[in-house]
């Protein structure tokens, strides 16, 4: 042995010790969280067992959630403060802990997706549209009709899907739903519109019979509003605005 004091290791190989990368160290040395050595004569900056000693215990806070801002305040802290301070970071931990547990829910929530924003029972209904082929934009056109039904008369909205789910029972009605929903591309003036809008009544005329629920005025008031999101559509499909004017002029007849 010669007797001189080894030269200590270069960032690299410290990095390297502590299981960090040469960028993080630069990063702690501009924090001011790492003592930075002077350059030795060959030009390179050469690290003490202190310096690995102290970038592993900022490694091990920074990994536990630590701020940066805080890490320098607690290497110099005594044991009781020190202690104090991770006691509150781990309270502050909880409490983001918490809050992250309320979001995945929503998030869930959110996964769920029509359920989110309407009923099981409407849910279930707009499952079964989809099931006898409808198209997923008539199910959302539907699906924001009722949840417009949700928040006018929500009281009302068990009874009102009761009854949807018993016309998908009837094949008749089924088929009549499926050509509007392939009318919705059909021009104006295509020649199946008037076909469509005398099957349509006929079906109605025919469950007017046989359905004995009825509607209250107030009631009537609340489905004006549902209407006018209805009739949002319209200027999407040239043929249901046709298949509306069609109905109000056999009203009016």
């Amino acid at each position: 042995m010669d007797g001189r004091a080894p030269r200590g290791i270069t960032i690299g190989q410290l990095a390297t010790y502590a299981g960090v990368t040469i960028k993080a160290v630069r990063h702690y040395h501009q924090r001011g969280l790492l003592e930075e050595p002077p350059r030795d004569a060959s030009g390179y900056r050469r690290y003490s067992a202190e310096h690995a000693i102290r970038l592993v215990k900022i490694k091990i806070l920074a990994e536990a959630g630590v701020p940066l801002a805080r890490i320098k305040e607690l290497l110099a802290a005594s044991s009781d403060r020190f202690a104090a301070a991770i006691g509150e970071i781990d309270r502050k931990l909880a409490l983001r802990m918490q809050e992250l547990q309320r979001t995945r829910e929503r998030i869930a929530r959110l996964n769920a997706g029509d359920r989110l924003f309407v009923s099981a029972e409407v849910a279930d209904y707009l499952e079964r549209l989809q099931a006898i082929g409808v198209s997923q934009r008539v199910v959302q056109l539907e699906r924001d009709m009722w949840i417009l039904y949700h928040t006018v008369a929500p009281e009302d909205v068990t009874g009102w899907i009761a009854e949807k789910m018993d016309y998908l029972n009837d094949p008749e009605f089924c088929a009549i739903y499926l050509d509007f929903d392939a009318a919705f591309d059909w021009p104006a003036d295509d020649p199946r519109l008037p076909r469509l809008a005398d099957q349509t009544e006929r079906w109605l005329a025919k469950r007017r019979k046989s359905d004995a629920q009825t509607r209250s005025s107030a009631q009537g008031e609340d489905l004006n509003m549902v209407r006018l999101l209805a009739s949002s559509a319209m200027p999407l499909s040239p043929a249901w605005k046709r298949l509306a004017e069609i109905g109000e002029e056999r009203r009016r007849g």
